[in-house]
């Protein structure tokens, strides 16, 4: 069935020779797509053809909601049309009316496809090139009906339409088409541990993808279930940003036998068009590195309104990069675990930044919490660099669950994939390296062991969490009154121009009498201060003023105190990372001590979810827990290598000059 598979989806691209020379090559999956489309409609619609057109003519003064009942019913599928046209049936006159026409009789929610397909625009475009008439008879011949192909196999012939499309416009298919074994991979981790469930007869799941793009994570995970249970059925959900990869997913899914009003399209994150619903499994590869300042009030709203009862509650990331916003709203999605419902799981593909950007206390490091306290994450995979058309960065991907198996509970599987690649035959835009299924059947594999190995690390949740103490050192100040660049300095603040001038004339006087050039108290130097300013009073802004120009730390200077207690220098404060679990006194006694003894620990910094001192964050420093120490080479070796070069460079130069 795959040769099948691939010679109709072949039958069908070879559209393309007709196209060629007056489109180029990236228009053509916008021409060949929508036909397909159209002629998949048709065909399925063909058996009851008469019955809905003489419906039509039976309900004419019928209300528009009951007509549309009686027209669904009649079709026996969740779409209609009621024209008496065909691609085959369009004349050789007016065929772009008609056509349009024809597309336009289609009920709403399929004429839509078109609508954001721009499928006028394109019939437009094939009438300018007078090509109209030859592409839609050529479709027209191709027999695409349920009989021929069933809704299965009709699917896999639209994605390998679609993937020929993303590899013919790389310079846009990043934005709209995850790579097929990166899909295939991420289904498989999502889906894995339910196998057994989803072999039970009549079993009805739903799966959810927020970015959906064209449907790929939604095709897969049909067509993953399909593998193991055919009679098993997938309720597929998704909402879509970018009106071209919407118009292709919702024809994907129609084409399918899905519900495409479960197809939603708009941005996500501020317009949840599937606010109510909750899925069994939840599947996304949401744009890299890309901000959110376009929806940042609306989020921020959310987040502020709505707490933990909304999206965003554990926290929200710096605006420069949204994707953890896709990863709380995918948790959002979770249902809880009950007596008729086991839970949801989600597979996610992230860059690395998400991972360890952002200190304790941040937005990024409060979702790392949420969702390492609740034991939420189940698996990380480390993808090799360049599998993606529009980047070579690091992927990963993050498996979650909220129903963990008790052997799984509290602990994390790392999984090192980086070097499991093959080389592409031929690069696609970056995308220079491809999984094969082995190397899909041995990360899967891996996952389900859930054991060490040389490329798999388990953790428990805490490995990751560290409470971030404040250390502070004591402010030893020493004073220099008869400092001349100080003095200069002193009198060119702005701070010192609002001074009385009489009070900066005594303050002058004043040092210019101290008998020492280096006084080593802060004390000391302010009470033969006063006494030399002969009853001026010394405001405190005048006296801080001083001190910023005239002192400076020095470790042989007394400790300055303020009400009996050290005062802290804020110029060597330092933070401290103690691993949760280990108590910070004896972190601080063994690690900070010996090497500053007379540093302390500001207890008044606590954390505001446990109240115990230090703020608690959570990272996850993927690479350093695989890092391998490689050697230099030798010298000599090095050595030979540019003596080498050297050679071959001066017998290029010699070959030129001769």
């Amino acid at each position: 069935m795959t040769s099948n598979i691939s010679t109709l989806a072949s039958l069908i691209w070879s559209v393309a020779d007709l196209l060629r020379g007056d489109f180029k090559q990236s228009q053509y999956g916008r021409i060949i797509l929508p036909f397909t489309v159209l002629r998949r409609l048709e065909c399925v619609l063909a058996p009851t053809k008469e019955q809905v057109l003489a419906m039509v003519e039976s309900t004419k003064a019928m209300p528009e909601a009951a007509k549309e009942k009686l027209l669904l019913n009649t079709s026996g599928q969740s779409f209609y049309n009621t024209s008496k046209l065909s691609l085959s049936l369009l004349g050789e006159n007016h065929v772009g009316d008609n056509l349009d026409a024809y597309v336009r009789a289609f009920s709403r929610d399929a004429f839509e496809i078109f609508e954001h397909f721009n499928f006028d625009g394109t019939i437009n475009l094939l009438e300018d090139a007078d090509l109209l008439y030859k592409v839609a008879q050529k479709f027209a011949n191709v027999d695409l009906s349920p009989e021929t192909v069933d809704n299965y196999h009709m699917g896999l012939v639209f994605e390998e339409l679609i993937r020929r499309f993303a590899e013919s416009s790389n310079e846009t298919a990043g934005e709209h088409f995850t790579p097929r074994d990166i899909v295939r991979l991420t289904t498989s981790l999502v889906f894995t541990d339910d196998d057994e469930a989803l072999t039970k007869p009549g079993i009805v799941r739903s799966v959810y993808d927020p970015t959906a793009g064209t449907g790929g994570f939604l095709s897969c995970g049909m067509e993953y279930l399909y593998e193991i249970n055919e009679h098993a059925r997938l309720a597929t959900f998704g909402q879509e940003l970018n009106a071209e990869s919407y118009a292709i997913c919702k024809a994907d899914m129609l084409i399918k036998g899905q519900d495409i009003s479960n197809i939603k399209l708009g941005n996500t994150l501020s317009d949840d068009q599937l606010r109510h619903n909750r899925f069994d499994y939840c599947l996304s590869n949401p744009p890299f590195g890309v901000d959110w300042k376009k929806v940042e009030k609306i989020v921020r709203d959310e987040h502020l309104r709505a707490g933990f009862n909304g999206r965003f509650g554990p926290g929200l990331p710096r605006v420069s990069d949204g994707s953890l916003l896709f990863l709380l709203h995918l948790i959002s999605k979770m249902q809880a675990p009950a007596a008729d419902c086991a839970g949801s799981r989600i597979g996610i593909i992230l860059n690395g930044s998400p991972l360890f950007t952002g200190g304790a206390g941040s937005g990024e490091s409060e979702i790392r919490r949420y969702i390492l306290e609740h034991d939420l994450l189940d698996a990380l995979v480390a993808l090799p660099t360049d599998m993606f058309y529009n980047t070579g960065i690091a992927t990963y991907i993050w498996v979650l669950s909220n129903h963990k198996p008790a052997e799984r509970k509290g602990k994390v599987l790392l999984i090192n994939a980086s070097e499991l690649h093959s080389p592409m035959r031929k690069s696609l835009g970056s995308k220079r390296k491809y999984l094969n299924d082995e190397a899909i059947r041995q990360i899967v594999e891996l996952y389900s062991r859930y054991q060490q190995s040389p490329i798999a690390k388990l953790f428990p949740t805490t490995a990751f969490g560290y409470r971030r103490i404040t250390v502070e050192r004591p402010l030893k100040l020493a004073f220099y009154p008869h400092h001349a660049e100080r003095l200069a300095a002193l009198q060119d603040d702005k701070a010192w121009a609002k001074l009385d001038g009489t009070l900066q004339s005594a303050l002058l006087t004043a040092l210019g009498q101290f008998e020492q050039d280096r006084l080593l108290s802060r004390d000391r130097f302010k009470k033969q201060l006063t006494t030399l300013l002969e009853g001026t009073k010394l405001p405190a802004p005048a006296f801080k003023l001083l001190c910023k120009h005239l002192a400076e730390q020095d470790d042989d200077a007394e400790v300055c105190k303020t009400k009996g207690m050290p005062e802290a220098n804020p110029d060597l404060r330092d933070n401290e990372n103690v691993p949760l679990g280990e108590d910070i006194h004896d972190y601080f006694q063994r690690e900070v001590l010996p090497h500053v003894p007379d540093a302390w620990i500001d207890e008044s910094k606590t954390d505001p979810l446990d109240g115990q001192v230090g703020l608690v964050g959570y990272e996850i420093p993927f690479n350093r827990h695989f890092y391998q120490y490689q050697p230099p080479r030798p010298l000599e070796e090095i050595d030979a290598d540019l003596d080498a070069v050297a050679k071959e460079i001066m017998q290029l130069l010699q070959e030129v000059h001769s």
